[in-house]
C-alpha cells in the first residue's frame, strides 16, 4: 500500500514496515516467549541467531545450518528461513517457512504455527506471490486465536496483500476487524497506529477522502508525527485542495525524519506542489 510515491494516486507498492517487523518485533520477543529450546545453552542460540539475521543475514545462515547438523531442530530450521529473508530469498524462504508450519514438532500450538504461516506470508508477498501470500495468509488466520493481537497482526498483513492486489474495499475490511481487535484489548500503539494509516491509504485509493483523513488524523492522535501519517495525511489533504496543510505535514515530516523513505516522498510531493503550470 502506497505510503512513499511522490505521486499522489501512484500505484501502491509493497511495504517494508511489516518486513521489518519479521526480522525485529515478532521475532525477538514474541518468539523469545516459546519453549522450543530443550534447554538454556539451545534457547541463547536461538535468540542469538535471530539477532544476527538482522545484522549479518549470510552468517546467520551459515550458523543455521551447523546447528541444524547438530540437532538443532525447528529452531535451527526457523533461523535459516529468517536468515533467507534478510539475504532477500523471498521465495524460498517462503517455502522454508510454510514446510516448517506444516512439520513443527508434534504438541506445537496452533498459534505458534499461525506465526509461521503469517511470516511465509509475508515473504511471499516481498517475492510478489500475492496469490500465495493471501493464501497462507488466510490459513494462518485459521490457526490463529482470534481476537488475540496475533490474529489483528496477520489480518493487516493480509489487507497489505489485497491493497497491492488492487482490493481495496476486501483491506478495508481486514483492518476494520483489526482496528476493533486492538480497540477491544486497549492496544493503541504501533500496531493500532499503523493499521489506521493503511486504512487511511485505502480509503484514498477508492475516493473516500473524509474517512481516509479521519483515520490520518487518528493515528497522528495515537503516534504525534508518526512518519507515514504524516505523510499520508499530507497526500490527502492535497487530494483535497489544501495545499497548505499538505505542504505543512511533508514540512514537518522533512524536518523531523530527514534520512528516511517517507522524507524523501514528502520531498517530492512538495516538489510536485511547486511546480506551476502556466
Amino acid at each position: 500500500m502506497n505510503l512513499e510515491g511522490a505521486d499522489v494516486r501512484n500505484k501502491p507498492v509493497a511495504n517494508s514496515v511489516r518486513i521489518a517487523a519479521i526480522l525485529l518485533c515478532v521475532l525477538l520477543s514474541w518468539w523469545a516467549g516459546q519453549v522450543w529450546a530443550q534447554n538454556i545453552d539451545k534457547s541463547r542460540w536461538y535468540e542469538s541467531c535471530l539477532k544476527l539475521a538482522v545484522i549479518d543475514a549470510e552468517q546467520a545462515f551459515e550458523e543455521g545450518l551447523a546447528w541444524q547438523d547438530n540437532g538443532g531442530g525447528d529452531s535451527a530450521l526457523h533461523c535459516i528461513a529468517v536468515a533467507l529473508i534478510g539475504m532477500e530469498h523471498f521465495k524460498e524462504a517462503a517455502t522454508r517457512l510454510e514446510a516448517l508450519a506444516t512439520e513443527m514438532a508434534p504438541g506445537t500450538s496452533f498459534e505458534l504455527r499461525a506465526e509461521v504461516l503469517a511470516q511465509a506470508g509475508q515473504a511471499w508477498l516481498r517475492a510478489d506471490n500475492l496469490d500465495r501470500a493471501f493464501a497462507v495468509q488466510t490459513s494462518a488466520l485459521k490457526l490463529a486465536q482470534q481476537g488475540s493481537m496475533s490474529y489483528a497482526e496477520i489480518l493487516i498483513d493480509r489487507a497489505i496483500t489485497l491493497a497491492e492486489a488492487s482490493n481495496y474495499w476486501e483491506a478495508i475490511d481486514d483492518l476494520n476487524l483489526a482496528t476493533e481487535i486492538a480497540q477491544q484489548l486497549k492496544e493503541g500503539g504501533p500496531e493500532q497506529t499503523f493499521s489506521l494509516v493503511l486504512r487511511a491509504s485505502a480509503y484514498r485509493f477508492v475516493d473516500e477522502l473524509p474517512l481516509a483523513l479521519e483515520d490520518a488524523e487518528a493515528a497522528l492522535t495515537f503516534s504525534p508525527d508518526y512518519p507515514e501519517a504524516l505523510l499520508e495525511r499530507g497526500i490527502i489533504r492535497r487530494l483535497m485542495g489544501d495545499d497548505n496543510g499538505a505542504r505543512a505535514d511533508w514540512l514537518t515530516l522533512t524536518r523531523l525524519y530527514s534520512s528516511t523513505r517517507a522524507a524523501e516522498a514528502a520531498r517530492r510531493n512538495i516538489e510536485k506542489l511547486d511546480v506551476k503550470i502556466p
